[in-house]
């Protein structure tokens, strides 16, 4: 059986996930360079001070460190099954969506695009997610701390990971 969890976001979460979306599709927007102009994923966290770190907005529950290492997909799923960390045995690697509530676009490239007063180690790379994509099994989602973006790479590749678990 999975120790994997669905993802409950706040009202607040999914209404900027649509505004983000909407003003995607709306086409380019020329960016000032003003932070105060980026608005998606609004961030609250707590350092619960046991290497986790609460999402406020999500409710997850982030591993504060990256993982020692890249790992190729499949290892990186292996990591956080087997993750124990601040007394929870229930880690998983994110979903992409939750992965990318972690992106802060009020940070300019180079990043990490990441707030890294709660998250001081993030590498300006890229981080696997669990989804895998869909046009090609060989394939899966990662988030781009560089600048923000996602693509969808192949599974042998090695990247970074987070562990992630749900909140209470």
């Amino acid at each position: 059986m999975s120790k994997r969890k669905r993802l409950n976001l706040s009202a607040l979460a999914v209404v900027c996930m649509l505004l983000c979306g909407y003003n995607a599709l709306a086409g380019p927007v020329p960016d000032t360079g003003d932070p105060s102009e980026r608005t998606c994923n609004p961030h609250s966290y707590t350092d619960l001070g046991n290497g986790i770190i609460k999402d406020n907005v999500t409710g997850l529950m982030w591993q504060k460190a990256t993982a020692p290492g890249t790992y190729t997909w499949q290892q990186a799923v292996d990591y956080c099954n087997n993750l124990s960390l601040g007394g929870y045995t229930d880690w998983y690697l994110p979903t992409i969506m939750e992965l990318s509530t972690l992106v802060d676009s009020s940070i300019s490239s180079p990043g990490p695009t990441i707030n890294t007063n709660y998250f001081p180690d993030t590498v300006v790379s890229d981080y696997w997610s669990s989804t895998v994509f869909a046009g090609s099994t060989s394939n899966a989602w990662i988030v781009y701390f560089y600048y923000g973006p996602v693509g969808a790479f192949n599974k042998a590749n090695s990247y970074y990971v987070r562990a992630v678990r749900s909140g209470q």
